[in-house]
């Protein structure tokens, strides 16, 4: 296992940063070849020695290490187990020698998304370090991202420090993207650093703050990746943590290793002499010095410092993830050993050597064991792989919390589990995340605009990223009951927008019925017509044999009277809750009863025309007049208008329907005349039969008044025609409950029009004038 330092710093005055040592590429060549060297000489391909053999190298935590490693120990089949983030091989040989401990990273972009998803956060930032994970990340971040409705303010590389060979040149660089993030309007930024990314944060963030660039109002919420470990060096130690307070970091899980904690507690590294590490870090991280300095005011080393002490920005005394899978590891090859060694000691007959046939042929037979390796450790978590080499392992999700006295606590909200399904593998304890000072303990927004609220729609702003938008009222007759809905849509047919067109209120049912005003009204005027018109026939009927009641055929002044009395009560069956039987009887009963009263009116006509065109005994018109006419015309008119009423019952009857679409607010129960063409087939002809009655009687209009009431029929039909000719238009502009009673309207005014202008003057001399009700009266000619 290699060691990649930048480990700790002096304080940053005007010197130069001396003890700052970067990473080179050829040292971890070098120290890759070392291993495959006899112990103490560094002979390149030579190992003289058979003791102190490598087996497999744990190697991390960052890719770029991994990937310089895996060019020399490749060569030699050597396992490496990666406990940081591993490089992308793209099937390249290199690949088939790693086994990683690290979580596969896309689940970890997948909890990200969830998060982001969870909180709705689609306004955000993403800055990268431009390495394999860095690169890779960013592939599956910007399609995937954009396709689940999130945009990005800004995504920013980051310069990789690990390459840096000029500090301030590095730091100029971290300063430029660091004011862009800042001022950046999205409160959620997503920093997918390396191990030591920490301490650059950190850092940036002061001299952004000692530039005097100003943090956007909103506030900031950092996402940081699993790959980063806190880390801080010796000038830091006097600076805040707040730049973490709030943060969510995705973290490798870790659980308390029994014994850890005391072989901490009992570190001392005057017991130590081969560990040149701990000498160095026990002095910085104490500010003591083991060599005695007579210049310097600094206090000795005496190695019984104890760890504990230590703030937690210092020292953590819990095991983090990265030195968790450094254990795993280290006990992954033990097993390995052991059941490759169990394995060939079952084989009698290399049983005799097995020490050294097991160290001969371990480099590349130790992977197949590695592979299959599944054991529980110390801490009771089983560790297994998969068929790639893959430690089967999920994410936590670690919520900072800082203090004042440079401590911090790393509190679970969550984790992503690699094993369960998609709905259960990702969770999340809202409640117990503690965010940034800045947002006062409120859920932090991070959107482009405000949200749109119920009742609006999303209009996208030319020019800008689809997450950026305005907010449109809902048109009419569509709600949005979510907030940032793309699209208002229209509510069920049963039910109707408020008036905030944010949520839909279910129709009430409507019909004519008796309850309410007009069809109480419409109700009470049928039956006050039905009553009248029942007194003029019985005045008739008393009357029958006097001379007015015989001038004009009394048989069709009865049966004209009984059909408008049958009309008026035929618009009974238009008021009330509509049903199978009414529907049915409706349109039928008003088409016949209205048809044989526009033919009687009809055959009165025609008589008196006739009966004045047979005046001369040689005419052959004398024998059409009389009641076989009458009956041939009224019979002749009913059989066509009821042959078209039985044509509609059989092709298309009609039936109680609702209308959800008509009016906005209700339900209307109706009677759907299932064929609309029949139906007007049955008014056409009617209106047939009043034309031809109307012309008729309006050619008769001129023959003697004492005989001829051609005046009052085309008075009547006048008034028929009119109501009819307007009802069309009214009822088909008419909506609802109404269109029936425009239909009742029309009935009773028309039958009343019939009534009154052709009864009444009779009525008049039949019972006010009886004088006149003579045959001498009527026979009587003007001058």
């Amino acid at each position: 296992m290699t060691f990649d330092p930048m480990d700790f710093r002096g304080h940053p005055s005007e010197k130069l940063i001396d003890d700052i040592i970067y990473f080179r590429a050829s040292w971890t060549y070098l120290a890759s070849m070392d291993l495959l060297s006899t112990q103490g000489r560094f002979i390149p391909n030579f190992k003289c020695d058979a003791q102190d053999n490598a087996i497999a190298v744990i190697t991390g935590p960052s890719s770029h290490i991994c990937h310089f490693m895996a060019h020399i120990l490749s060569l030699y089949k050597m396992p490496q187990l990666v406990y940081g983030s591993a490089p992308m091989t793209n099937g390249d040989p290199e690949s088939v020698f790693f086994n990683r401990m690290f979580p596969n990273e896309d689940h970890q972009t997948w909890g990200i998304l969830q998060l982001l998803l969870h909180f709705k956060w689609t306004w955000i930032g993403v800055a990268y370090i431009s390495n394999d994970s860095g690169e890779k990340f960013i592939q599956n971040v910007l399609p995937m991202f954009s396709e689940r409705g999130i945009c990005f303010d800004f995504v920013e590389q980051l310069p990789n420090e690990s390459f840096s060979s000029n500090f301030d040149e590095m730091m100029d660089g971290f300063s430029h993207i660091y004011s862009i993030v800042l001022r950046s309007s999205a409160s959620t930024v997503i920093i997918h650093g390396d191990v030591q990314f920490t301490v650059i944060h950190r850092t940036s963030l002061m001299f952004a703050e000692c530039e005097d660039i100003q943090m956007n109002s909103k506030g900031k919420v950092w996402i940081m990746t699993a790959q980063m470990e806190f880390t801080s060096i010796p000038f830091q130690r006097m600076m805040g943590l707040e730049s973490f307070h709030g943060a969510l970091f995705f973290a490798v899980p870790s659980k308390q290793v029994f014994g850890f904690l005391e072989y901490l507690q009992m570190k001392n590294p005057t017991l130590e002499k081969e560990d040149g590490f701990i000498m160095a870090f026990w002095e910085k991280a104490f500010e003591c010095s083991f060599l005695m300095d007579d210049t310097t005011d600094v206090e000795r080393c005496t190695g019984e410092e104890k760890l504990e002490t230590l703030p937690t920005s210092v020292f953590e005394m819990s095991m983090t993830g990265h030195s968790y899978n450094v254990y795993n590891a280290v006990y992954a090859v033990a097993h390995a050993l052991q059941t490759m060694h169990s394995s060939k000691f079952r084989h009698r007959e290399m049983a005799y050597d097995w020490r050294r046939n097991l160290l001969n042929q371990q480099l590349w037979q130790i992977h197949h064991y590695l592979r299959s390796a599944s054991f529980n450790n110390s801490a009771g978590e089983q560790v297994t792989f998969d068929q790639s080499g893959q430690a089967v392992t999920g994410f936590d999700i670690v919520n900072w919390v800082t203090f004042p006295n440079q401590s911090f606590l790393r509190v679970k909200v969550g984790k992503v589990d690699s094993l369960a399904t998609k709905d259960k593998g990702f969770t999340i304890s809202a409640d117990d995340i503690v965010w940034p000072s800045m947002f006062n303990q409120a859920q932090p927004l991070s959107v482009c605009n405000d949200n749109c609220y119920p009742g609006y729609s999303k209009i996208k702003l030319e020019g800008k990223p689809f997450c950026c938008y305005r907010c449109l009222p809902c048109p009419e007759g569509k709600i949005s009951n979510q907030s940032d809905m793309d699209e208002c849509f229209q509510c069920p047919e049963d039910q109707y927008p408020n008036d905030q067109h944010d949520s839909c209120i279910p129709k009430y049912i409507s019909y004519l019925s008796y309850e309410e005003p007009l069809g109480l009204c419409f109700a009470v005027s049928a039956l006050s017509l039905s009553v009248l018109t029942f007194l003029v026939l019985r005045v008739f009927i008393k009357y029958w044999h006097t001379p007015i009641v015989k001038a004009n055929n009394r048989d069709l002044t009865f049966a004209l009277l009984i059909s408008l009395l049958l009309s008026f009560l035929c618009a009974l069956l238009f008021i009330g809750k509509p049903n199978k039987v009414t529907c049915l009887l409706q349109q039928i009963t008003f088409g016949l009863i209205f048809s044989v009263a526009v033919s009687c009116i009809l055959a009165k006509t025609t008589i008196v025309i006739l009966a004045f065109m047979a005046t001369r005994p040689e005419s052959s018109i004398r024998r059409w007049v009389g009641n076989k006419l009458a009956i041939t015309i009224v019979l002749s008119c009913s059989l066509i208008q009821a042959s078209l009423c039985c044509v509609w019952l059989a092709t298309s009857p009609p039936f109680p329907d609702l209308d959800m679409h008509t009016m906005t607010e209700e339900i209307v129960l109706v009677c759907n005349e299932g064929s609309a063409t029949m139906f007007y087939c049955v008014l056409s002809f009617m209106g047939f039969q009043a034309i031809i009655s109307f012309i008729v009687a309006f050619l008769a209009r001129r023959l003697p008044d004492t005989f001829n009431e051609a005046k009052f029929i085309t008075f009547s039909m006048l008034v028929f025609c009119s109501v009819w000719l307007t009802f069309i238009p009214t009822y088909l502009s008419t909506k609802g409950k109404y269109m029936v009673a425009v239909e009742i309207f029309s009935i009773l005014t028309s039958g009343a029009g019939l009534l009154l202008c052709i009864f009444s003057p009779k009525c008049y001399i039949i019972v006010l004038r009886p004088d006149l009700n003579k045959r001498q009266q009527l026979i009587k000619r003007p001058n």
